[in-house]
């Protein structure tokens, strides 16, 4: 996968946070067509995750992590 996949994967992850946290009402609020609570904190949390997964997806691609390449090898 090239970087731009990876600054894909990122920016999904940004939206799914963005959309749960916006989602959310204040607590003093009821709503009846609203999100639960628990769906909120899975649409953050998993856009968190993504956009973790695309963090570490890019820095192994660029090979900034320690450890992944090879001394001598080229990419």
């Amino acid at each position: 996968m090239n970087s731009m996949a990876w600054i894909g994967i990122i920016v999904w992850g940004v939206v799914v946070a963005a959309f749960g946290l916006l989602s959310a009402h204040p607590p003093g609020e009821a709503s009846a067509t609203g999100l639960q609570p628990q769906d909120v904190v899975f649409l953050v949390a998993g856009g968190l995750l993504t956009c973790l997964i695309g963090v570490t997806g890019l820095l192994g691609f660029m090979g900034w992590i320690p450890g992944i390449k090879k001394d001598g090898a080229k990419a």
